[in-house]
């Protein structure tokens, strides 16, 4: 199963490889040269189907837990401010996704959808501390009856060449659910109160949709 995001980057590219391949067949007459140069198309088309992929998740909803809303490693955990919404202190929590990793973002909390907001920027490695606030990003804020206000951000790696977020403010939203994608690298910052009880250690690695991260 693919990301609605990948359908057609995916039938571009498999007509690009196919045709490839095919004058290759008619053009090379050397034959480790074509096979390697066969070998190498289907390698990227094969990892362009893995990127894109978006396998199901058994999310179990439940009001009393943040869950992960991206798969890949837990790289942060502390107390930071958050200057653009809350401008007061959060417990951030923050998971990097390589190219490898699914990139399907998922709600990480169900409620409504308060704020959602588009920043452009730069494309800084997604790790480097400036990410948050200078790449490329999104922020949506969700109000969940048992956390309050829940803010999460997609911010856009080396990599990435385009952030797409579904959410939209008043929408209602179901835990677990499609909210968004990130092209090619990438990673998600969670804002939680000071108090919020964390179920997750650093260097973790994480399931969207189905990792706890936080447990009331």
């Amino acid at each position: 199963m693919f990301h609605k995001e990948g359908h057609k980057i995916i039938i571009i590219t498999t007509t690009i490889v196919v045709a490839a391949i095919l004058l290759m067949d008619e053009f090379i007459a050397i034959s480790w040269l074509r096979m390697l140069l066969q070998i190498a198309f289907l390698i990227f088309f094969i990892l362009i189907l893995q990127f894109f992929r978006n396998p199901k998740r058994h999310t179990v909803v439940n009001d009393t837990q943040v869950l992960a809303p991206v798969d890949g490693k837990v790289v942060v955990i502390e107390e930071v401010e958050e200057t653009e919404y809350f401008k007061d202190k959060r417990l951030q929590v923050s998971v990097f996704m390589s190219p490898i990793n699914v990139h399907a973002t998922r709600y990480p909390v169900g409620g409504n959808v308060v704020f959602s907001k588009y920043h452009p920027g730069k494309y800084l490695v997604a790790w480097h501390p400036k990410s948050s606030t200078e790449n490329e990003r999104t922020t949506v804020v969700v109000e969940n009856k048992t956390y309050g206000k829940v803010l999460f951000r997609q911010i856009a790696g080396a990599l990435a060449k385009r952030i797409v977020n579904y959410a939209k403010e008043g929408d209602t939203v179901k835990q677990g659910s499609d909210q968004g994608f990130i092209k090619f690298g990438s990673r998600v910052d969670l804002f939680l109160p000071l108090d919020t009880n964390i179920k997750v250690s650093l260097n973790q690695k994480v399931k969207g949709g189905e990792t706890v991260i936080a447990q009331e």
